[in-house]
């Protein structure tokens, strides 16, 4: 059973826990850089990324962070969570966000993407004041456009998006980041 953590600062975690759950993984609140001890992944879920940032700083949890991605564990960053990985925050991906980048909480809206990963069928998609990804690096494999603009990306064992996948009963986003989580143990597991 995969152990994955999501960061409960701020945001809606609880959401993530429940798909976690759903998928058969064991979920685990993270608050303190303790926290992240043993995790095989972590989510850093949607919110408010300024808020978000300052709850990291605060809690110390930035080298905690960084050191889980650097023994090659994943990250998933959804909506706010895709601002807070990018190279102007924590810098776990070489792409940056643009803030409310499809309008405020009135331009919210759902709509059906093509991922690819995830098969033919469309995953719909619930952007809540979300950020699209406005410039990235040859490193980043984009999985995920609207509008032409890239909103779910791939570096490495970090995985962005820019909408709110917790909240449909799709939980295909979820299940390709527990697959990077056991890939990546089964990898730290052949070095060791």
């Amino acid at each position: 059973m995969l152990l994955v953590g999501v960061l409960a600062s701020q945001g809606d975690f609880a959401a993530h826990l429940k798909v976690l759950r759903s998928l058969e993984a064991e979920p685990r609140e993270v608050r303190t850089p303790g926290d992240l001890a043993g995790l095989d992944a972590l989510v850093i879920p949607g919110g408010e990324s300024t808020t978000i940032s300052k709850a990291i700083e605060r809690d110390g949890l930035e080298p905690a962070i960084r050191a889980h991605v650097d023994a090659g564990r994943p990250v998933l960053g959804t909506c706010a969570g895709l601002i807070i990985c990018d190279s102007d925050h924590l810098g776990l991906i070489d792409a940056t966000a643009r803030r409310n980048a499809f309008g405020r909480q009135r331009q919210s809206f759902e709509t059906d993407l093509e991922v690819e990963g995830l098969g033919t069928e469309a995953l719909r998609a619930v952007f809540i004041r979300a950020p699209w990804i406005d410039h990235h690096g040859p490193g980043v494999d984009v999985l995920a456009s609207h509008d032409g603009h890239p909103v779910v990306a791939r570096q490495e064992n970090v995985l962005v998006c820019a909408f709110h996948p917790e909240l449909t009963d799709d939980s295909r986003l979820h299940a390709l980041f527990m697959a990077m989580a056991t890939s990546a143990r089964d990898q730290v597991g052949e070095r060791a």
